[in-house]
């Protein structure tokens, strides 16, 4: 039996970060997809260790795992690799294989991912 295919959705924040984000990063519609592909998907589909994201305790339920994209290598600023400093706040939920991300941005911006928009999404999602 084969794995379900991983469904990815966004929320309208992250639309609205991503949007803002890739005036400033020309590169990050084509570094997302790539982050996508070779960390996401090789994790969860593939079981290949990775150090590229970990769960936010305290953001974590029985059906999904809140993660935070602490490696996310970004081709516009050169030089940097995968410490780019842009972070993808995401959550992962096993049971329908579905990635929904929630927050994107870029660490010199902003030191931490926005909990307040994450309990929410969790309240109105999971209970």
């Amino acid at each position: 039996m084969t794995k379900q295919m991983i469904n990815y959705v966004t929320v309208p924040e992250f639309d609205k970060d991503f949007k803002t984000l890739s005036k400033k990063f020309r590169t990050l519609e084509k570094d997302f997809g790539h982050m996508k592909k070779y960390t996401i998907e090789t994790f969860y589909e593939k079981g290949v260790p990775t150090t590229a994201f970990v769960p936010i305790e305290g953001f974590c339920g029985e059906n999904y795992t809140s993660n935070k994209m602490r490696k996310f290598s970004c081709q516009s600023l050169k030089g940097r690799g995968s410490a780019s400093g842009i972070r993808v706040i995401f959550i992962w939920e096993e049971e329908t294989r579905k990635i929904t991300f929630i927050e994107i941005y870029f660490k010199a911006d902003q030191a931490n991912e926005n909990k307040e928009r994450l309990q929410k999404f969790i309240k109105e999602n999971f209970g």
